[in-house]
Order: structure tokens, then C-alpha cells, then sequence
């Protein structure tokens, strides 16, 4: 089964370990709006979709299912730790296929 927009919203949250009170108050939106969307009974507009995309450090495209990868956020890092932080993602990809 296909995970919904509201489902990609609510495991984000909680990976990031936040409470929908945390999300709602960071994005200055109300609480009930961060349920509504995890449940699916609202679709978040295309502004609050961008503003959930930043706090998640994901593309919009993600958030949205029509990209099945994530995005990090490399900007402010050394060519160096750029390099390191690749290749750390690489071995732990490699590591989960097994």
C-alpha cells in the first residue's frame, strides 16, 4: 500500500521525535491542522507544504510521494565533511539492502 501524505507527515514527526503541539508551533500553524493533515482529512496548502518540507529537511517532491528519496541539507559543509558525510550515507544504504 502506498503511504499517504498524512502518513509521510506523521513518521517524519516522529522520527524527528516531535509532538504535533512541537511541529505546529515551529510552523506557526495550529495543532489541529498538523492532525487533520496526518489523519488525511485536510490537504496542506502548497505554502504549509514547503514549510513542512524545510522542517523535515525533505523535498517537496518526498513530502508529496512523488520522489522516493530524501534530501539532506549539505549546505554550510566543507567539501570534506560533504565527502565523509556521502560516503557515511553510502555505507549505511549498503547496509540496509542486506
Amino acid at each position: 500500500m502506498t503511504e499517504t501524505l498524512g502518513g509521510r507527515i506523521k513518521r517524519l514527526r516522529k522520527n524527528k521525535d516531535k509532538t504535533q503541539e512541537q511541529v505546529a508551533a515551529a510552523l506557526l500553524l495550529n495543532r489541529r491542522a498538523i492532525g487533520s493533515y496526518e489523519r488525511n482529512e485536510r490537504e496542506p496548502s502548497l505554502d504549509t507544504i514547503v514549510l513542512l518540507a524545510r522542517y523535515f529537511h525533505v523535498s517537496t517532491d518526498y513530502l508529496l510521494g512523488v520522489a522516493r528519496n530524501r534530501t539532506i541539507n549539505a549546505s554550510g559543509l566543507t567539501e570534506k565533511e560533504y565527502l565523509v558525510m556521502k560516503e557515511l550515507v553510502s555505507i549505511i544504504a549498503d547496509k540496509n539492502k542486506k
